[in-house]
């Protein structure tokens, strides 16, 4: 239960970070339209952005298969 509780708190953490990744890459994306000097910044963002995006989702998949396999079989096993 103590992987499951961890699992589950990093995943939060995460669903934050990829929540103002969000709002940073909406940022980023806004500079980028209006083309203005070095844009260089505004595309690490975007890539930056993505990845804590991508590790957000990876990581809820998992801590949902972890917490389907866990509790999952007993819902099967009762016959529901």
């Amino acid at each position: 239960m103590n992987r499951l509780k961890t699992g589950s708190a990093l995943t939060v953490a995460l669903g934050i970070l990829s929540m103002i990744a969000i709002l940073l890459c909406h940022l980023a994306l806004t500079d980028i339209w209006h083309g203005v000097g070095d844009l260089s910044a505004e595309w690490r963002m975007l890539q930056v952005g993505f990845g804590v995006i991508i590790l957000f989702h990876l990581a809820a998949l998992a801590i949902l298969i972890q917490f389907l396999w866990r509790f999952g079989r007993r819902d099967l096993a009762a016959g529901a």
